[in-house]
């Protein structure tokens, strides 16, 4: 979701770059309301009519003090829980999830129960209303955040040998993470207010779709009778999911082929039945493996999404690579096994040459470039809704309007009430801080001049306004296509004007910074937005966020750290991913297509193989073309829409030499269409929390594997390698 995409509560692209997948129209993500229970056993299912913009008309107002320390407290916990997940599965397949649907079962299912047990007791305890609940919500998504760079610009900096080690630079890598969000929070807040004006008297469609289902969600649990059944049903079936997939996370790798990764091809070959065929295939990465938070993960993004992975799986990884190597294009190199395997997924200096590529390096060029021409060509379809945002957000500059738009009112009128509007006071001071801070932090840690640390957080301020208005435009985050136009503007400007290390550190920090504000500026519109349809106050909302922002920039690089020490390959291109005899657990595709783009805009020569190159040019022309179509002629052709790929994701499946993951997500998506087909109203009960827990659980099995790790406990110390190549 780091750059990939995000579904539901996540966000595609290098899968951090997923980001960007889970944040999709084609999510299949549901807006209907949650069925309304009449008592603790019996239940009837009411479809509960759902309007994007405007504010829920049966949501009751809030009563009291919304921004409280408990729902802080909850929300910063459940966030902490997605973000150590994060790391996992942003390290695992370059994909990131949100902790929004998390939080809000979370939120309810905890302090719902616990005021109405102190109230039993003769205790003062304050209602715990919808809005309360969208605090929790809002403090979990922004502790869940600030995981992306961990995924991606940070580990490249020390594959390229521009950090020490992560325990000697943990400070500062707090300092730029903390400063870098705060950067993104409060350059993005005076923005908000017009973009919400816009989307709801234009009705333009500025908003998310998992942003709705998070609205919807919280709404159907407050709405049932008391809601206790309710929540109780769903906090019941997220556990099981959760301690389900943790348990087989952390089971799974003392017998790793039979409970995790299905080696189908080496079973064949071990029989003696077409053993080469076999083991060629093997070769490839074509196996199956049992991952809960991608199967999970499918289940939330649909058919579509999950058919476009596997596709893009299929053209690189079953077509174009065998192709490449049999006319001596690219080359693989023999495994440190006995089965005769053959590595195509190197990116050490040997196989990372134009001249000498693994299939790999010269499938990533046009894998990039296509998803970033996809994503803008995607964004130039929408050039009305942009126009007419950019317009209107000068306007309001221009004229320096005094008054903030608000939505804290229900039944859908616009609320002017200055107590709920984000003044000026809340955001300059603090941004010019802010600023100034990052210019030390640079200037001291990283050893970028003061016009170097100004460029870069310009570029991360006006590409984060862009993130915001194609998020609403295309329910898509761009974070890493958007990430990439700054590494190559950077690029530019440092070209023959400074050192090879000093122009791939700024590179990679300018489009970490970019990454990081864009994030955080798509995360507190998404927040916005079901404050928006739930009538929260946006004030207490921004508190939230700046408070829980805090906690994520403390706890994303402890769980670096953590995994750092666990898994040094993490920090070396020589081992990670190359399938000899240390072959890293976390291939990390988001760092390879950072550390790739940071090499080419920084080299004097070019890195890429000109077969490469060229293939890139009719990639992007193709991807282009195919979304033009999308959005000129399928609106007429509705029914040919569900079974139109998703080119965004097809070329990213050429960045990710893990089919295994393509594959689990179709195993979710076709799980949930057989599920809301024959069991619908349990589908829209508790589709969503299966699918959290599943995220949330094996992520934190994943942390308590690098745990073990460390310590020597592990598989790789007390397992079996019974069924694995």
């Amino acid at each position: 979701m780091s750059d990939y995409a995000r579904p539901t509560g996540s966000q595609p692209i290098e899968m951090t770059d997923m980001r960007e997948v889970h944040r999709t129209g084609d999510n299949g993500t549901s807006q209907r309301a949650s069925s309304i229970t009449t008592d603790d056993d019996e239940e009837e299912s009411d479809a509960l009519p759902t309007d994007p913009f405007e504010p829920f008309a049966d949501v009751e107002p809030a009563t009291g003090s919304i921004l409280t320390f408990r729902a802080l407290l909850v929300g910063c916990f459940c966030g902490t829980l997605v973000n150590a997940s994060n790391l996992y599965l942003g390290l695992k397949a370059g994909w990131t999830d949100s902790a929004n649907i998390f939080g809000s079962i979370i939120g309810f299912a905890v302090l719902q129960p616990l005021t109405s047990y102190l109230s039993s007791l003769g205790y003062d305890s304050q209602h715990f209303g919808p809005q309360e609940n969208n605090i929790v919500q809002t403090a979990a998504t922004a502790a869940g955040g600030l995981s992306n760079v961990f995924v991606s610009a940070i580990p490249a900096l020390y594959q390229l040998g521009l950090l020490t080690t992560p325990s000697k630079d943990f400070t500062r890598l707090v300092a730029i993470t903390a400063a870098g969000g705060y950067f993104g929070l409060l350059s993005a807040a005076p923005c908000i207010a017009q973009v919400f004006h816009l989307s709801s008297g234009k009705r333009t469609p500025a908003y998310l779709s998992f942003v709705v289902a998070t609205a919807v969600t919280i709404r159907g649990m407050h709405l049932a009778a008391s809601g206790a059944y309710e929540a109780r049903q769903k906090m019941r079936t997220l556990a099981y999911s959760f301690v389900f997939a943790m348990l087989l996370r952390i089971v799974s790798q003392y017998a790793i082929g039979i409970l995790w990764d299905w080696h189908i091809f080496t079973w064949v070959a071990s029989t003696g039945f077409m053993a080469d065929t076999a083991m060629a295939i093997e070769s490839w990465g074509w196996y199956v493996e049992w991952t809960p938070a991608f199967i999970g993960s499918g289940m939330l993004v649909g058919m579509n999404v999950a058919a476009s992975f596997v596709l893009g799986s299929i053209l690189a990884w079953g077509v174009i690579g065998p192709y490449l190597v049999s006319h001596g294009l690219a080359f693989g190199k023999e495994a440190a096994s006995p089965d005769g395997l053959i590595s195509y997924f190197s990116l050490s200096a040997e196989f990372a040459d134009a001249q000498h590529p693994s299939p790999r390096y010269w499938l990533l060029w046009p894998g990039v470039v296509c998803m970033i021409a996809a994503a803008f060509t995607e964004l130039f379809c929408q050039w009305r809704v942009m126009w007419i945002a950019t317009r209107g957000l000068w306007q309001a500059l221009k004229t320096r309007r005094k008054k903030d738009y608000a939505y804290t009112s229900i039944g859908g009128e616009k609320n002017l009430a200055n107590e709920n509007n984000i003044r000026l006071w809340m955001w300059l001071p603090g941004l010019v801080v802010t600023i100034a801070v990052t210019c030390f932090i640079t200037s001291v840690q990283f050893e970028m001049s003061v016009a170097e640390t100004l460029l870069a957080l310009t570029l991360a301020f006006l590409l984060s306004l862009l993130a915001i208005h194609a998020s609403g435009a295309t329910d898509t985050v761009p974070l890493s296509s958007l990430s990439k136009v700054t590494q190559v503007v950077l690029g530019g400007t440092t070209q023959g004007s400074a050192s090879i290390e000093s122009a791939q550190r700024l590179n990679l920090l300018g489009g970490a910074l970019t990454n990081i504000g864009a994030n955080q500026a798509c995360d507190l519109m998404g927040d916005f937005r079901v404050g928006f349809l739930l009538g929260t106050s946006p004030r207490l909302q921004y508190a939230a966020q700046m408070i829980g922002t805090l906690v994520a920039a403390l706890v994303a690089p402890t769980m670096f750290l953590i995994f750092a020490s666990a898994y040094p390959c993490i920090l070396s291109t020589e081992e990670t991913g190359e399938g000899g005899d240390h072959q890293c657990e976390f291939p990390a595709p988001s760092v390879a297509a950072w550390r790739a783009i940071v090499l080419a805009v920084t080299r004097p020569e070019s890195p890429i193989p000109q077969s490469s190159w060229v293939f890139s040019i009719v990639m992007a022309v193709l991807a282009s073309v195919m979304v033009l179509v999308k959005n000129l002629f399928t609106g007429k052709w509705t029914s040919i829409q569900p079974y139109y790929p998703n080119m965004v994701i097809v070329a990213m499946a050429f960045t990710l030499p893990s089919t295994q993951y393509g594959t689990a997500m179709l195993i979710g998506a076709v799980i949930a269409s057989v599920w809301k087909k024959k069991r619908p109203e349990g589908f829209e009960k508790y589709a969503y929390a299966v699918a959290a827990g599943a995220m949330a659980g094996e992520g934190i099995g994943g942390v308590v594997n690098a745990i073990l790790s460390g310590i020597g406990l592990d598989g790789g110390t007390f397992g079996t390698t019974v069924g694995t190549p």
